[in-house]
């Protein structure tokens, strides 16, 4: 933004050399008049301008316009041609004009463009499995993973600290094992576990071995010292957040945050620019994403090296509620960090 304000003040100085430069010029010790004709304000406009520039230079209109709220001028200074604004009152004379919504769609196609495309998309979400953000984003996840799980990579990782107690913990052992030992029961457990907060009866109900399962979280648990380190605060994250290391080199590498966070093409997805991880990771600044199933799906269908016919299908645009539940929800924003 600051880079392209400065050079459109570059071109107002060389539209009107010798005035003080604002963004905006008033007609001084002028009576104000009410609805000038488009021709009115543009002659009023190039005698200003006349007046006001080195003598050896001319002024002359080429075309005037109405734009709406102003009128846009086509003029010509020496052998170089300009447009500038005047409001139809002809008190306000805009040397250049800065369209916002034009420059909001192109900031939103360029930063969809920073994704790389591939022929099979890899998408990683990292979660907290208590964090009520994460699970409105795991949630926005299941429908599109449902959509494109057989076009494309789509994963659970866990953030590497801890931020609500030992059952966060637990959970998250049992989502990772039940990814590693029993990978086809996996989504069917999750969709049971974001709807209701209940792990036994999500078990239970997705026919997990859990036999299996317990004992892989013992071989993680020692494996990653994550029991141990929740023993000893000394090895707390500023002092106040477990740590969980089994996805610590993912999360070093993305610079993870907090949850949720999205990764698709080795490229870190954020709302907002103060957000992009330091280093050398790509980021992409996606202002107006919102955590429902159709942008998510619209944003991952852009990785693709070509169009799949699965991304023609339309799913839902409301965003979910954050935490336990299927309620929608207009907020689609914060993060657990």
């Amino acid at each position: 933004m600051k880079q392209i304000l400065n050079k459109n003040l570059i071109a107002i100085a060389i539209v009107i050399a010798g005035i003080i430069i604002g963004g905006a010029y008033f007609f001084t010790n002028q009576e104000t008049i009410q609805g000038l004709s488009a021709q009115e304000a543009a002659d009023k406009a190039i005698n200003f301008i006349n007046q006001s520039i080195e003598e050896n230079v001319t002024a002359s209109l080429l075309d005037v316009t109405d734009e709406g709220v102003v009128y846009r001028i086509h003029l010509k200074i020496a052998e170089t041609e300009y447009n500038s604004y005047i409001t139809k009152d002809g008190t306000l004379l805009f040397p250049n004009a800065f369209n916002l919504e034009e420059q909001a769609e192109e900031s939103s196609q360029s930063a969809s463009q920073d994704i790389a495309t591939t022929d099979r998309p890899d998408v990683k979400l990292f979660v907290m499995s208590y964090c009520p953000y994460g699970l409105q984003a795991q949630k926005m996840f299941l429908p599109v993973y449902n959509l494109l799980k057989n076009r494309a990579e789509m994963e659970i990782y866990f953030v590497d600290f801890i931020m609500h107690g030992k059952k966060e913990i637990d959970e998250n052992l049992r989502q990772y094992c039940i990814q590693e030992e029993q990978q086809d029961k996996y989504y069917d457990y999750l969709s049971c576990f974001v709807r209701k907060g209940d792990f036994n009866g999500c078990l239970l109900e997705t026919g997990i071995d859990k036999e299996i399962l317990e004992a892989c979280v013992l071989e993680a648990d020692d494996e990653y010292d994550i029991t141990a380190q929740y023993n000893d605060k000394n090895t707390w994250l500023e002092g106040s957040y477990p740590m969980f290391d089994i996805h610590r080199d993912l999360n070093e590498k993305y610079g993870v945050r907090g949850s949720p966070a999205v990764v698709i093409n080795d490229t870190v997805i954020v709302s907002n620019q103060t957000y992009c991880p330091q280093g050398e990771i790509k980021c992409s600044v996606i202002p107006d994403f919102t955590r429902s199933p159709e942008k998510f799906k619209e944003l991952i269908c852009q990785a693709f090296n070509s169009e799949i016919s699965e991304c023609s299908q339309a799913l839902s645009e409301d965003a979910f509620s954050p935490g336990f539940g299927m309620e929608l929800s207009p907020s689609s924003g914060g993060s657990c960090e």
